[in-house]
Order: C-alpha cells, then structure tokens, then sequence
C-alpha cells in the first residue's frame, strides 16, 4: 500500500529553563522558569507498507513538513553591564519541529478495523533571538505512537481510512553557546486525528 494523510491534532507540551549563576539574563543563582501551553496546527504525510499474511502489517510514515510554535518575547531587567547599572535584555525564542518519521506494525482486528503501534523520530529546530548574544543548536527528539482506525477498500484497489492517534515524545534539553542557560522540552504529547487515501 502506498498512500497520502492529511493528519491535525491538540499537543500539549511543558518546558524549563535554567540560567546558573548571577551574569547573563539572571540575577539570582541558578534561576529555573517553567511554563507549558497547548497548540493545535495539521499536516501531511506519505506513508509505504507491506501486508503480511491476513492481519499483519508494517509500514513508514514521514511527514517532510515543518511546524513553528510561536514566538513569545521575554524582558528580563536583570543584566548588569560595568558601571553596575541593569540593563534590560530581550530573548525571542521560536521552537520548529520538522521531518516527522514514524515505523509502525498494525493489526488487522475485524474486516475493516485496525490497531497500530508505532515508534517516531522528529527534528527539534531552535530559532532564537537572544539578548545575551548567546544562542542555541538544534536536536531530535523519539516518541511512541498508538492508533485506532478503520479501513473501506473499493473494488479498484484505493482506499479510504480514518484514524485517530496519540503520540508521546521523551524530553530533550540543550545548552546555549555560552554554557550558562539550558533548555529543556520536559513532556510532549497530543491526540490526532487523521484521513488517508
């Protein structure tokens, strides 16, 4: 089988960061902020499998298509420059996700429907615009996907399928260019639903 997914969903994710020390964008010693919010954005993807015997199947998943989640500027009146005035310092942080892969195994439990399981894999892009002049690199982050679908095939060899899923990503941190702030994506999890052809 070979096919495409238009695929849209709620994410819920929760995040730290920590700044040592009384220099950079903190005054106090080994600041920690934590915040988390809820996003919804949709995608597509083309996905390959392979039938195997009655019930079985695998398959690859990959989604080439690149989500930002919104900026949010922070104002932090905590630097102190020589004379030992404070001076305020601006950071805009933006996080994209991008190349989302997933290879999955799905059982056929009735005629129609089905369950899957599968493992993920996804670019973790940073776009920052720091006020330290510090920055940040990029990562990747592994998750697990479980689904729920049903499946109509027609006499002339398409398909149609509704699935809804729910994905959970482990947590990832990086460290800025200049060692002193460390990000952290703490828990990453939504429920989608998806139409294939």
């Amino acid at each position: 089988n070979i096919g495409v997914s238009a695929q849209a969903g709620l994410y819920a994710a929760s995040g730290t960061e920590t700044d040592t020390g009384t220099h950079g964008t903190t005054t106090d010693v080994d600041e920690k902020r934590s915040d988390s919010g809820f996003g919804e954005f949709g995608f597509a993807s083309f996905f390959i499998e392979k039938t195997i015997g009655d019930r079985l199947f695998i398959g690859y998943d990959y989604s080439p298509t690149g989500h930002d989640v919104a900026a949010q500027d922070q104002n932090r009146e905590t630097r102190t420059n020589g004379n030992g005035a404070m001076t305020k310092a601006t950071n805009k942080v933006k996080v994209g996700f991008e190349d989302l892969s997933t290879i999955y195994v799905g059982l056929n439990i009735t005629e129609n429907a089905y369950v899957k399981v599968g493992s993920m894999e996804m670019d973790v892009i940073t776009k920052e615009n720091l006020g330290t002049g510090s920055s940040y690199g990029n990562t990747s982050v592994d998750g697990t996907t479980l689904s729920v679908g049903y499946n109509k095939s027609f006499d002339n060899g398409m398909f149609a399928r509704l699935e809804g899923s729910y994905m959970e990503f482990g947590g990832t941190s990086l460290v800025s260019s200049s060692g002193s702030q460390k990000i952290a994506i703490d828990n990453l999890d939504g429920m989608t639903g998806k139409l294939s052809l």
